[in-house]
């Protein structure tokens, strides 16, 4: 096979071939490798990790030779650059951080890697994970490979896993993982024609994850389909004892369940996702959807989840206090970019002014007010009482459904530099995203049709908590029924 077909190959064809010795780890790795180099323009990757790829490969092509493989062996994967990679730079997209270089592993990509699997380099994100275009970054905007031929400066790939989105997007990679804080895997994966899982809270260990929103935040895979997720999601999951949120529940071989079905289901559709001004090409496929699970046998009801209007408020108060309070070890003493000044407060100013971004700055400040003396109360404390009811709505819509159906974003993606100026537009992004998160659900965002300007637009899953499977099946026949077969505009440009 040439260059150009192996980079076409799912991860779970590519595992295959390389079982049947059809193809080498070298070879798949070199593909990629090369896909990379003539994708830069999209500023995927901040750091690329050729050298490491290439030896992974060699130890791969050793024991696949040897009948010795490991459930990834192989693989050439992408990791966002907010997971630790012992002795490989490890940034968050942020200036405070652009020279370190951990000497650990973050317990996911530690899986991953003795699971068989090959580091391609780490993704751009939006620095600190803050942002829902991935334009944050201090190593500057991700181009998303779906923006229409000519267009400048191009088309977001949404955020913060948009750099992990383009590479899967690009074929740059057969899969990447992200992190999900209020969407930040479901969003850009939608706006970039992939799949993306979120799993419940406490599937994947945080340790070893830069911290955004600690009881948010989430690890999960991005890939081009269901079933590759799936693989993925089986290495990266399960319990460790050095993140307190960690749960201890068995993982499951959701791969092997995909083709279960889904007729008997009952699937929900919550009429407070119909928001004013979403475009006809999201309600339209929104409507397709729910068809096509009617079509497969499953019963689509409506149902109500009352405190929706009141999830991304209650998200963007939780989530900047809990950053606060993270981000405010960066102070310069111990690690990362040191600015000195006349004094240790100076120090600590200079530092983390010109160590963070605008948007960064912006949540501290948000967040630090609603935990401050006089104001917990009023916002930090409501916002969590809030919350639980979100939690509660969905706890009893899934007395009557299995899962919840809804789109995965507002709309398409839109253009680097739009409502760079409004961060209110720009939370509005996250708009079906948040609810989910705020519950600690396990949600998918599946690719499902274009809209107008031939840009992707995907639906989303959710379900009860710790039923990865019942979502994967679900998501999995929304797959084959949109039967999402179109590629980048760059893909095509380039020949590939």
């Amino acid at each position: 096979m040439s260059g150009r077909e192996l980079v076409e190959l799912t991860l779970a064809e590519a595992r295959r071939r390389l079982a049947a010795r059809e193809i080498s780890a070298r070879q798949l790795v070199e593909a990629h490798l090369e896909a990379m180099a003539r994708h830069r323009a999209l500023n995927a990757f901040v750091t690329e990790t050729p050298d490491r790829a290439l030896e992974m490969a060699a130890e791969s092509d050793r024991r696949l030779a040897a009948g010795e493989a490991r459930p990834l062996e192989g693989i050439p994967l992408a990791v966002k650059d907010l997971f630790c990679t012992a002795d490989v730079r490890t940034t968050a997209g942020s200036r405070i951080l652009h020279d370190f270089v951990p000497p650990y592993e973050s317990t996911v990509t530690r899986r991953l890697w003795e699971a068989g699997a090959v580091l391609l380099g780490k993704t751009n994100l939006d620095e600190f994970a803050m942002g829902s275009a991935n334009v944050t970054s201090w190593f500057g905007p991700v181009v998303n490979p779906w923006t229409p031929p000519g267009e400048e400066p191009g088309r977001v790939p949404g955020g913060s896993s948009g750099g992990s989105a383009a590479a899967v997007a690009a074929r740059l990679c057969l899969g990447a993982t992200g992190t999900d804080t209020g969407g930040s895997i479901r969003q850009p994966a939608a706006f970039c024609g992939i799949v993306g899982l979120k799993p419940t809270y406490g599937r994947c260990s945080r340790w070893g994850i830069v911290a955004f929103a600690s009881s948010l935040d989430q690890a999960g895979p991005m890939a081009r389909t269901v079933e590759d997720c799936a693989i993925l999601l089986e290495t990266m999951a399960g319990y460790d004892p050095r993140d307190s949120t960690s749960a201890d529940v068995p993982v499951e071989p959701w791969s092997r369940r995909l083709d279960a079905g889904i007729r008997g289901l009952r699937v929900g559709v919550p009429r407070e996702y119909r928001i004013d001004g979403m475009p006809e090409a999201v309600e339209r496929l929104w409507a397709a959807g729910a068809d096509w699970l009617r079509a497969r046998g499953a019963e689509v009801v409506e149902i109500s989840l009352p405190h929706t209007p009141y999830a991304l408020p209650t998200y963007y108060i939780v989530a900047p206090a809990e950053a606060s309070s993270n981000l405010a070890r960066y102070d310069g003493m111990r690690f990362g970019l040191r600015v000195e000044g006349r004094d240790l407060t100076e120090t600590y100013m200079k530092t983390r002014g010109e160590g963070f971004g605008r948007e960064v700055r912006r949540r501290i400040l948000i967040g630090t007010y609603a935990l401050s003396a006089g104001y917990y109360d009023a916002y930090y404390l409501k916002a969590q009482k809030v919350r639980r009811k979100i939690a509660d709505d969905f706890r009893a819509a899934f007395e009557t459904v299995d899962a919840v159906l809804t789109p995965a974003a507002p709309g398409a993606a839109f253009r680097i530099g739009e409502r760079m100026d409004d961060p209110v537009a720009m939370y509005l992004n996250d708009v079906f995203t948040v609810p989910a998160s705020l519950a600690g659900l396990p949600a998918i965002a599946v690719p499902a049709g274009l809209d107008g300007e031939g840009l992707p637009l995907g639906l989303q899953v959710i379900g009860r908590p710790w039923d990865e499977t019942t979502v994967l099946r679900v998501a999995h026949a929304l797959e084959e029924a949109a039967d999402f077969r179109a590629r980048p505009p760059r893909l095509v440009e380039d020949g590939a």
